[in-house]
């Protein structure tokens, strides 16, 4: 059984520690207390997810377990660069990341405690951390959302190495700065090394490629007509959809296909980072049939959960095949930041 660590290791270190270890709180006159309850204090949560989003869940998972939270939410890669500034001293007891790479970054860290296998094996294998550092929670693929009214499904490239050519110049858009384009971009380094990723970031570039803030920016430029082709996650479209309509939606998705870059199908995850006794309950929380259900209702991400239906309208998440790469090794976020800059893009 992986058990959490203490909050006073050592970077790298992997210690066995009890699952529960209960410490009992003083009280101010130096007695005991009289429920029994711990010191750790409310749950602290890094939140590096839309905080509209998550927050009635956090609020949800409070009332249903009475585990008070305290939710902190920025962008994952700015809480990425916040926990490795704190280290061990970070006052974070769990990390709710967009993507893998993040998690894995805090792994090679050390900075992440050993999840039990009765929370790892709740998810399949391909999607979560081959060491048992974080879990995988939710799945998001990525989609090339192209404007229906221009373009064919046929149309439309199966492979973003394509996008490079003279026909798409000027025409397809992406936020670089966004977290789930980086991870994109370290798939594609991981997958066909650095010079081939490098020299598509180089030839989008040179191809004229539309930047954008956001993804939700990308899919709205392509549904009013504005540009042709955006690399956005999936859920967007869906999001959309369920607020206009789907038969209101001009942009229309299409799925790279097997093993190509663009086909990266990556995960929400969370990693424990001390050993706060009601951590592993909120993670345990987020893989629930509610929390489970709550992902798919609200944001339309796949499930990672067996026996939970994905959103309507998804291909089925065993369908999808992204290029063969371990989820682990989308760490290195610092090298592919350089690269994007490297090319002109940021």
């Amino acid at each position: 059984m992986r058990t959490p660590l203490p909050r006073s290791r050592h970077r790298g270190a992997r210690v066995a520690l009890p699952l529960t270890v209960l410490v009992l709180v003083l009280s101010a006159c130096g007695g005991s207390s009289d429920d029994g309850a711990d010191d750790d204090g409310p749950l602290v949560v890094y939140v590096g997810r839309d905080e509209a989003l998550v927050s009635p869940l956090v609020e949800q998972f409070t009332k249903d377990t009475g585990i008070e939270v305290e939710a902190r939410y920025a962008e994952t890669p700015e809480l990425t660069a916040t926990l490795l500034e704190e280290g061990d001293a970070t006052p974070a007891d769990v990390f709710l990341s967009q993507d893998a790479g993040a998690l894995g970054a805090l792994s090679e860290a050390g900075l992440l405690s050993d999840l039990d296998v009765d929370l790892t094996d709740k998810v399949p294998a391909s999607l979560t951390s081959t060491d048992g550092s974080w879990v995988g929670v939710t799945g998001r693929a990525r989609v090339i959302a192209y404007d229906s009214e221009k373009l064919d499904e046929a149309d439309v490239p199966d492979e973003v190495a394509d996008l490079t050519d003279e026909e798409w110049k000027g025409r397809v858009g992406f936020p670089p700065g966004n977290a789930s384009f980086q991870a994109f971009v370290t798939g594609f380094r991981v997958s066909r090394g650095d010079d081939a990723a490098q020299a598509w970031l180089e030839g989008m570039a040179a191809n004229d490629y539309q930047s954008y803030e956001k993804n939700g920016a990308v899919l709205e430029a392509v549904n009013t007509g504005q540009l042709d082709l955006g690399l956005i996650n999936h859920y967007y479209w869906f999001q959309t959809a369920a607020e206009v309509g789907a038969d209101q939606m001009r942009a229309q998705l299409t799925f790279p296909k097997a093993g190509d870059p663009g086909a990266l199908v990556n995960v929400t995850g969370a990693g424990i980072l001390s050993d706060h006794d009601d951590a592993a309950a909120f993670v345990e929380y987020l893989l629930s049939d509610a929390g489970q259900t709550y992902f798919v209702e609200n944001t339309y991400e796949y499930p990672l959960v067996e026996g939970i239906d994905a959103p309507e309208g998804l291909p089925a998440l065993a369908d999808l095949q992204g290029p063969d790469i371990d989820l682990s090794d989308l760490a290195d976020l610092e090298a592919t930041v350089r690269m994007i800059q490297d090319a002109g893009l940021s």
